[in-house]
């Protein structure tokens, strides 16, 4: 039986296992630059164990970021910065997939800690795009509507900086869909209020997402793996629906994708998410069975019981841990030990192993 510790293909990649980490910001950048904050902080989760680290929201232009410490490709020079982290994570047995983001309306805020407001332009803020002038909340700017021609450098974008994520030794590429972000925001009707080819209808609202899948297959390698985040549900009358991602994976699965990332909400900041352990598990399984293809589910996944039960019930085919594996980088390990599995320990660290638990 598929179990938490079992390898999983994906096209020429194998991961180790199926534990994953999930993009978490780390507002630490400057100019878009990884520095040794994200060195370590990286690192110590590569030598802990998991199997895939997916980077944190990684800018493909300037104004698509959240803030102004976000990771960004957009610039040839950005990317060697990434190249040692990205080196050092294959290096302990765990290889890095980029998220490609844009934020859209949601761009140009403070950083987390900060309070996420918008930053005034002569602070250093800059204007933002969205599918309609609909601002996020009270606190955001309004974004100008793009044009035709603004969501072509779009999605050359996207391509673009998905060249520059192989050039910096990335294993896989995550196209970011979800959580309000752009391209989110021409999915739901609650942000996309638009009348030609990009709005209103289901495929008129999932055009620019396939455009998108499009442009970075062609530019990724075919034997590497490409991966979706979407969030399956608005939780917000009006909003995405579930049924409407399935719809929508059946469809990137006939473009090339080979993983959803399924996670929920982040489009409207009143929406009542009922968050609890594994709580988004079950879109991550209608995805998985209904649309036929691999997805990986996070949410409050914090036991290795749990994270195993997900797996071996065919919930997911991969899971992703975030708060959980910011307490504790080496989850993995421990993991391992309580269900009985080996763990592939860094040599440096076989003293503190327990007796068994070592794969050699």
């Amino acid at each position: 039986m598929t179990h938490l510790f079992a390898p999983l293909a994906l096209r020429d990649l194998t991961l180790r296992n199926r534990i994953a980490i999930p993009a978490m910001c780390q507002y630490s950048a400057e100019n878009g630059l990884a520095g040794d904050w994200h060195f370590v902080h990286y690192g110590t989760r590569a030598v802990g164990g998991a199997a895939l680290i997916v980077s944190e929201a990684t800018a493909i232009v300037p104004e698509g970021r959240i803030s102004p410490a976000d990771l960004g490709l957009w610039d040839d020079g950005q990317i060697e910065a990434l190249a040692r982290v990205v080196r050092f994570a294959r290096e302990q047995g765990c290889p890095m997939a980029a998220q490609l983001a844009h934020a859209g309306r949601k761009a140009g805020v403070r950083r987390g800690w900060e309070g996420q407001t918008a930053i005034p332009v002569n602070e250093g803020g800059w204007p933002v795009v969205g599918p309609s002038p609909i601002a996020f909340s009270g606190a955001h700017a309004t974004p100008a509507e793009l044009d035709a021609a603004g969501i072509g450098t779009i999605v050359e974008r996207f391509a673009a900086a998905a060249r520059r994520a192989r050039a910096a030794g990335f294993s896989a590429v995550e196209i970011h869909a979800a959580h309000g972000y752009l391209l989110h925001q021409f999915l739901s009707p609650l942000a996309n209020r638009r009348t030609d080819g990009y709005g209103g209808s289901f495929a008129n609202r999932t055009r620019l997402v396939i455009e998108v899948v499009d442009a970075v297959r062609a530019a990724w390698p075919d034997r590497l793996p490409l991966i979706v985040r979407l969030s399956a549900t608005d939780w917000v009358d009006g909003g995405w629906t579930p049924g409407e991602t399935v719809a929508l994976c059946r469809m990137l699965k006939t473009h090339g994708v080979d993983l959803i990332n399924v996670s929920t909400g982040g489009l409207v900041p009143d929406a009542k998410i009922p968050a609890g352990p594994g709580f988004q598990t079950k879109f991550a399984e209608h995805v998985r069975r209904e649309a036929d293809i691999p997805s990986a589910a996070v949410g409050l996944i914090t036991a290795p019981a749990q994270a195993d039960h997900i797996i071996r019930s065919g919930q997911a085919d991969v899971v992703l841990l975030g708060r959980e594996i910011l307490r504790n980088p080496y989850w993995p390990m421990t993991a391992a030990q309580e269900l009985g599995h080996a763990a592939a320990w860094p040599a440096q660290y076989l003293r503190a192993a327990p007796d068994g638990s070592v794969a050699r």
